[in-house]
């Protein structure tokens, strides 16, 4: 499942769902990198 998240104050990042952090925010890997950010809600 692709989901957008938001990491610092302006920048969006789109990729695969990795999993729930448990805090409000979740990871999601770009091709060999994870992020980790709050989820931008449609």
């Amino acid at each position: 499942m692709i989901r957008t998240i938001v990491v610092g104050s302006c920048v969006s990042v789109q990729g695969t769902f990795e999993r729930d952090m448990g805090n409000g925010r979740i990871a999601v890997r770009v091709g060999q990198n994870t992020y980790v950010g709050k989820p931008v809600l449609s």
